[in-house]
């Protein structure tokens, strides 16, 4: 069994905000702007989170009537990539784990600091690479994963990975897990690096405020430790 580490989720360099933890630990995710022309039908405004309000209420107001890039999605647990990521998706087996965490900051709270937090995770039931279907197993797919933002783009499927869990199994958290800690740069930036804890249990270190490359875990006590975490 193995586990990758995949950074989602709005954030300062896509959408401008961080979304909000709670003071209990619950958070709402908050996907990033959608791009390019898509069916999606689904804003800011007009989603409510799991609070009752519209996702709108905690993002710049210049965002709110954008149509939002869903993905992961946590309907039918799918998640889609069609770029350098792929290669680390493809090295996805049946039952591995697929984790997502995003940067997170505090509302109306003193009790969790702005830093990086598993959000979910799928329990992973196939991976899909594009480029090795014909048509019809093409079209197949389409209808079948039909609920993720890659399928709903008016564009080719070029390079797509569609990483699809079980859905009884796979879950966006209640509430949020700390992995990260500030630490400053040469230059004096604060960057988010794994905290020590994560370090010593997961076997990951480093800054992990970008996505790529995605973290992989693959020694066996890592992977218990890590199940330990999300209480698998």
């Amino acid at each position: 069994m193995k586990a990758i580490l995949l950074r989602v989720g709005i954030d300062k360099g896509s959408g401008g905000v961080l979304a909000p933890i709670f003071s209990d630990g619950s958070f709402e995710y908050i996907p990033i702007p959608e791009e390019v022309e898509s069916t999606e039908s689904q804003t800011y405004n007009n989603t409510l989170g799991r609070t009752g309000e519209p996702l709108g209420y905690y993002v710049p107001l210049k965002i709110r009537d954008n149509i939002m890039h869903f993905d992961p999605e946590f309907k039918t647990f799918t998640y889609g990539d069609p770029s350098s990521k792929r290669n680390f998706l493809l090295k996805l087996d049946k039952k591995d784990l697929l984790v997502f965490y995003a940067g997170l900051t505090p509302y109306e709270n003193e009790f969790y600091p702005e830093a990086l937090y598993i959000i979910g995770y799928f329990i992973v039931k196939e991976v899909i690479d594009f480029n090795k279907l014909s048509e019809s197993e093409t079209q197949d797919y389409m209808k079948q994963y039909h609920n993720n933002s890659h399928i709903k783009r008016k564009m080719d499927l070029k390079d797509l990975i569609i990483v699809a869990g079980y859905n009884k199994e796979s879950k966006l958290l209640n509430k949020a897990i700390i992995i990260s800690h500030p630490k400053l740069n040469k230059a004096g930036r604060t960057y988010h690096a794994v905290s020590r804890e994560i370090e010593m249990k997961l076997g990951i270190q480093g800054s992990i405020q970008r996505s790529i490359p995605p973290r992989i875990i693959e020694n066996q006590k890592n992977i218990e430790n890590l199940k330990k975490i999300l209480r698998l």
